[in-house]
């Protein structure tokens, strides 16, 4: 018997409007949380690191607040909102189903007592009352339908039923939302790749240093980026090619909110820059003997690409520093912004198999640039840049949208439509004298339902004042003959 009562009382709670509304605000406030602080993968680590303290991240990690919408607590609290909302539909769908079903057609003496809105109108007969009625209804949009009583008959016409059950579409519509949004966080997931041009991949980083292999591979085709006038970017794009067995299956030209979509899997354009490296250096080669004279020779070197000079030599661009220092016998890379570059070159002799290297500028202990045939300078340099790419696989996305849309026709029917019902039934008073009673109801939007009882009220009376003088008229007509 306790076991018993303890089970309605966790029924009735979880069937209570108030707990429902109560997780549904928890919902919406974590939802806006996630929106607000910055969420892996989504965000760079570099990123998130400026953006809070250490401890301050420790904390967001350690309860999930950097990755809401896959939190375990999350989850949980999905299923609660949507256990409430179905407990509550349950308990009360009954009511509102035999409500809806069997509309209450005739009005009763003490129905129409406590009906707030209703009227009288002195009649002669019962029929010329209803017709006026009828008329007046049919005017208005609605379809009367005359009730047979024992002892004569009433009128019953209503509009927008449908509304009455607005509340379980739109219950629906958010259970659809929730199931998509549990869906997507336990069967979903998000990462990153990075691209330049030409370069070909099928790995998607996840956070904390894990990866995804992908059943087929994105290939870079070219990306950049269109900036306004005064230097701001404008839009980044990215030509891409899914690759599946070495074959081009599918190519497309993404932009930022118009992706590429592959076997349920979407490339989303997020960033674009360069990467520091280098992907073409100019120079001119000039020999360093005058009998090998000429002019000197505009090269295009990509990284470790050999370029021939002339039959015997070829050179080509081992290393490019966009920052470089030396320290401790070493070369190393201090930022990969251009600060203070320095590019090695390779000079080999094919006939000798001797090889120089060959720095710009000459870094003492590394250069041996006098011991090379050719003289190299500079001229230009184009930097490489990398496509960033948001990676994300969500199969719950069509139950949340699908619920998207039908909380757009519950949230239509609840407040654009009221179900509005007219009752008109001729009565006698103590005295025997006839009137035609007339009242009416609306399950919202009470103002505007005034104002049609008013205007029903005004016309059945036009009506009814309309057929008395018809009748007076025939009565004359009849006298005169």
């Amino acid at each position: 018997m306790e076991l018993k009562g303890i089970s309605r009382r966790v029924w009735r709670s979880l069937a209570s409007i108030r707990t429902g509304v109560l997780l549904l605000i928890i919902v919406v406030i974590v939802a806006a949380a996630g929106t607000i602080i910055l969420q892996r993968p989504a965000t760079d680590a570099d990123e998130l690191q400026r953006a809070y303290a250490p401890q301050v991240l420790r904390i967001l990690d350690a309860v999930g607040l950097t990755d809401v919408f896959h939190a375990w607590w999350f989850v949980l609290l999905l299923v609660l909102v949507s256990i409430s909302i179905v407990s509550a539909s349950i308990d009360r769908f009954p009511n509102a189903w035999r409500y809806f079903s069997r509309p209450y057609k005739y009005p009763d003496e003490n129905f129409r007592k406590a009906l707030p809105s209703h009227k009288q109108i002195p009649l002669s007969d019962e029929e010329s009352g209803l017709v006026a009625a009828e008329r007046a209804l049919h005017s208005l949009g609605f379809k009367p339908e005359r009730v047979v009583r024992s002892d004569h008959f009433s009128l019953f016409a209503e509009k927008n039923r449908i509304s009455e059950m607005a509340v379980y579409v739109v219950h629906a519509s958010l259970l659809l939302i929730f199931f998509g949004g549990i869906v997507d966080a336990l069967w979903g997931w998000r990462g990153t790749m990075n691209l330049t041009k030409g370069e070909q991949l099928s790995m998607v980083e996840m956070q904390k240093g894990r990866s995804r292999s992908l059943p087929f591979a994105i290939r870079c085709d070219g990306a950049g980026q269109e900036n306004y006038k005064d230097g701001s970017p404008r839009k980044w794009w990215s030509k891409l090619a899914v690759v599946q067995e070495g074959q081009e299956v599918e190519r497309k030209e993404i932009v930022v909110n118009d992706p590429l979509v592959y076997k349920g899997v979407r490339f989303y354009q997020s960033s674009y820059g360069p990467n520091g490296k280098v992907d073409q250096l100019i120079v001119t080669a000039a020999a360093r003997e005058a009998r090998a004279g000429g002019e000197a020779k505009q090269l295009a070197l990509s990284p470790n690409e050999p370029v021939r000079i002339d039959a015997d030599t070829t050179v080509k661009l081992a290393e490019f520093i966009p920052d470089y220092v030396v320290r401790d016998g070493q070369v190393y890379t201090r930022s990969a912004e251009i600060g203070n570059p320095a590019a090695h070159l390779v000079v080999t002799s094919e006939k000798s198999g001797q090889s120089v290297q060959y720095w710009m500028p000459p870094i003492e202990g590394f250069a041996e640039n006098e011991k090379s045939p050719f003289r190299f300078e500079a001229q230009d340099l184009k930097m490489g840049y990398f496509t960033g790419l948001q990676v994300s696989h969500e199969p719950g996305q069509w139950c949340v949208w699908s619920g998207v849309l039908l909380m757009g026709v519950g949230l239509t029917l609840v407040f654009y439509m009221s179900h509005v019902r007219f009752w008109v039934v001729p009565v006698r008073n103590e005295k025997g004298q006839l009137s035609l009673w007339m009242g009416g109801t609306a399950n919202r939007n009470r103002d505007a339902f005034e104002s049609h009882f008013e205007e029903l009220t005004v016309r059945v009376a036009a009506e009814l004042k309309d057929e008395k003088s018809s009748s007076a008229t025939q009565e004359v007509t009849l006298a005169h003959k």
